[in-house]
């Protein structure tokens, strides 16, 4: 037996949860029902940001929203002048959620916990009496004139509004593409790059604000760079990653990068300040202290790496040896031999073409009453709560869009 909801939305993340939830409060006698393929929903949100859910960020203006993201940057600006951070802080306040920012811009819930938005979210489901279906996993797609039919596991159902919010699922993705949509191939997004080298073996838990490049590419990143057991992670490990998501994947996760410890600063500079040293410090042993407030275990292994010994003192550094630590400072060069995936937050680069997509309504321009949220799109970002961003837009416009034709359709 066929059941038949008004909404149907094909997985139990953030952004399907967001659109339910959204088209259940403007039109309160809607059926709708969530289709969850996996024992949990919103598992997702339960370890992100360590367990504490990065929401979102306290960037305001959509123009610099956008520059977040690898793709999706120009498809985005105009959801975002619709639902952007602010509204969505707003939203979660008016759901009895407070949200905090932290110093770098992340926003979480004052609880520090991700089950407060899970709460929320389930408890909004239940008020509105939205069915939430686990161990549905979808085995087939049909639209005729008359709607959706969509076969399960357990079950059949009918609608006539469909909304894709399965995420990064290959499954779904052939479905999709089975009805005329062009899916671009995932790659992995958001990975720590592995590295096996003497000088920063010893030195997992280190840390220092730097800028990364990749030699023959115009991929480069600034910000917090992690030494780790496995290689280099941090913010500007995780950028690099992101932007250069497709041009990784060629590479086969086999590349060089080049680290300038000291972020800004470049090598005239550093050989400027050793010549001053000289003259200052001439009696002080170089490995004694960073004059660059770098971590004392990273400088005594860059100087080790430069040829300085212990003893040598400021006043006895040659030229190449002064030559070779400004090069170890501000152009170490590091061969990367594979990836890591970055927690447990893992984030795909590929999807349903945006060419494909009409961004004011998440409507399909392939199939009519097909719609779209979240990462099931080619869209993806860096860390920082910019993928729930995503996610919530995408959901509140879909949701937006369904009920405006529903009431259309149906007038009261």
């Amino acid at each position: 037996m066929t059941q038949s909801y008004d909404i149907i939305i094909v997985g139990g993340g953030a952004a399907g949860f967001f659109t339910a939830i959204n088209a259940a409060e403007a039109q309160p006698k809607l059926k709708i029902a969530i289709l969850e393929r996996g024992s949990e929903v919103l598992s997702k949100v339960r370890v992100s940001g360590g367990g504490r859910c990065n929401v979102t960020h306290a960037c305001f203006d959509p123009r610099e929203l956008v520059k977040h993201y690898p793709r999706g940057e120009k498809e985005l600006r105009g959801p975002f002048h619709s639902f952007a951070c602010g509204d969505t802080i707003e939203w979660f306040e008016r759901h009895g959620v407070a949200l905090k920012t932290e110093e770098d811009g992340r926003m979480f819930p004052v609880t520090d916990s991700s089950q407060t938005i899970i709460d929320c979210f389930l408890s909004a489901t239940s008020k509105y009496k939205i069915d939430v279906r686990t161990g549905h996993s979808v085995q087939s797609l049909f639209k005729n004139e008359k709607g959706w039919k969509i076969d399960t596991t357990k079950g059949s159902f009918s609608t006539t509004s469909l909304v894709m919010a399965s995420g990064s699922n290959p499954k779904m993705w052939e479905m999709l593409h089975e009805l005329g949509h062009t899916i671009v191939a995932p790659v992995p997004s958001l990975f720590t790059f592995n590295i096996k080298d003497a000088r920063i073996k010893e030195l997992p838990g280190i840390s220092a604000l730097a800028t990364v490049t990749i030699p023959g590419t115009k991929l480069a990143a600034e910000g917090p760079l992690l030494i780790t057991h496995w290689g280099l992670s941090g913010p500007a490990i995780l950028k690099l990653s992101a932007w250069g998501a497709r041009i990784l994947e060629e590479k086969k996760y086999n590349f060089e990068i080049r680290v300038n410890w000291l972020h800004d600063q470049d090598r005239e500079d550093v050989l400027t300040t050793f010549a001053a040293l000289r003259t200052e410090n001439g009696k002080k042993q170089v490995m004694s202290r960073s004059p660059f407030g770098l971590v004392s275990r990273l400088w005594e292994s860059l100087c080790s790496a430069a040829g300085i010994g212990k003893e040598t003192r400021w006043g006895d550094l040659s030229a190449k040896q002064a030559d070779a630590l400004a090069a170890q400072l501000t152009e170490s060069r590091f061969q990367v031999t594979g990836k890591s995936t970055f927690k447990e937050e893992f984030v795909t680069a590929g999807g349903v073409s945006l060419k494909e997509v009409d961004f004011r309504t998440m409507e399909s321009r392939i199939v009519p009453g097909l719609y779209f949220a979240g990462e099931v799109l080619d869209i993806d970002a860096i860390t920082g709560g910019f993928n729930f961003q995503n996610a919530w837009t995408g959901g509140w416009l879909a949701a937006k869009a369904i009920t405006l034709a529903t009431e259309a359709t149906n007038p009261l």
